[in-house]
């Protein structure tokens, strides 16, 4: 397969192509030539980089990356297949929705589909694109399959959960996938392998150290791993990176300790109520799951870039009294820790919250595979 990873991030997407899962760990696929990937953010091309170093990463804004450009990368050999996912947050319907720049940039996809004329492609975002309205009150997915249409492609969307195909995470994301319709392709999202059985948070990170408030960890301290998911995600070399966590002020790291699994915000402030914690510690800003302790015995919440912010949506420890890492967030994306990021902390938590966890992006991989060597 020969691909063009768009709007690549540090690599998740292109990860599930890169490599095969074969007997308990990662090989990579000699099936799979990823042509050339295309990243505007700096931290996030060089974070792509030091993980694929093969591939010609163009870490520029995608609507200056011009036609001919394009051609000479991708040579005069078809291109099969297209991947990538446009920013999100305009979308989302966590925060201010709005048509922006960052909302368009579809459009941009669609140029590049326009350009290259891929056999397929693979274009992910959040569940709120398909509610999202552009200023003429129509819906921005029914503007998505009109352009993708108009040139050649048929295509299917839905809506999956990286907790039934083997991710540790609750996280729900709609996946288009179009064909030119002058091939015989016949895709269906339900043969797609799901995962017989889910996995919890505690499943995925208990095997990672401790980390004491205001230290970085950079290794196992002979933790052992515990099932086939530790296994499969561990540095065979011992040596981890990202797992630190920060010294929090006394409101924070109060809130932080009273919390229990499952409970966030409202809980905190029904402590107050009952006279249990001072009047001083009321959270009176946030969304109901801010503050919110995971549950050990189920898949995480959506892994977001504010993974290591106890503010944010849930995010803190099952066990501990502290916010994930940036780590235990890429452990819990399927990123393996060998997997490096780079940046400040708001860049790494950026690049992990922002990614197509690497082993939902494998098994789409794997069916689209099988789809292209039917053509």
């Amino acid at each position: 397969m020969r691909i063009v990873d768009l709007f690549s991030g540090a690599g998740g997407l292109t990860f599930g192509f890169y490599y095969k899962l074969i007997d308990g760990q990662f090989l990579k696929n000699e099936n799979c030539d990823i042509v050339f990937a295309n990243e505007w953010d700096k931290a996030a091309a060089e974070a792509f980089g030091k993980n694929f170093p093969k591939i010609n990463m163009i870490n520029k804004d995608i609507k200056k990356l011009t036609e001919e450009e394009i051609l000479k990368y991708i040579s005069n050999k078809e291109v099969d297949l297209i991947i990538g996912g446009p920013p999100c947050q305009s979308y989302s319907t966590i925060g201010r929705r709005k048509y922006d720049d960052k909302a368009k940039m579809y459009k941009q996809y669609y140029r590049m589909l326009s350009i290259i004329k891929p056999k397929m492609f693979l274009f992910e975002n959040v569940k709120g694109m398909l509610s999202m309205k552009n200023p003429n009150g129509g819906k921005v997915i029914d503007d998505i399959k009109a352009k993708f249409r108009s040139i050649n492609y048929e295509i299917d969307f839905k809506v999956l959960n990286a907790a039934d195909y083997g991710v540790p995470q609750n996280r729900e994301r709609v996946f288009i996938i179009g064909w030119r319709k002058d091939l015989n392709i016949n895709w269906s999202f339900d043969n797609i392998e799901k995962s017989k059985k889910q996995i919890s948070i505690k499943q995925a990170i208990n095997d990672l150290p401790s980390v004491p408030a205001g230290e970085n960890i950079k290794s196992y301290k002979g933790k052992q791993p515990t099932n086939d998911y530790q296994k499969l995600m561990r540095n065979k070399l011992g040596g981890i990176s990202c797992h630190f966590s920060p010294i929090y002020g006394d409101k924070i790291q109060t809130v932080i300790n009273n919390v229990i699994q499952g409970e966030g915000k409202n809980y905190i402030n029904q402590l107050v109520d009952e006279g249990k914690i001072p009047e001083e510690y009321r959270l009176t800003s946030g969304y109901n799951n801010t503050y919110g302790r995971l549950i050990e015995n189920q898949p995480s919440t959506t892994i977001t870039n504010n993974m290591s912010t106890p503010s944010g949506l849930r995010c803190i420890h099952y066990k501990e009294n502290r916010a994930l890492t940036p780590r235990e967030g890429a452990r819990i994306q399927s990123f393996p820790d060998w997997f490096e990021f780079v940046g400040t902390k708001k860049d790494i938590t950026t690049q992990i919250g922002n990614a197509v966890p690497p082993l939902l992006a494998m098994k789409i991989a794997t069916q689209i595979e099988k789809v292209l060597s039917e053509v």
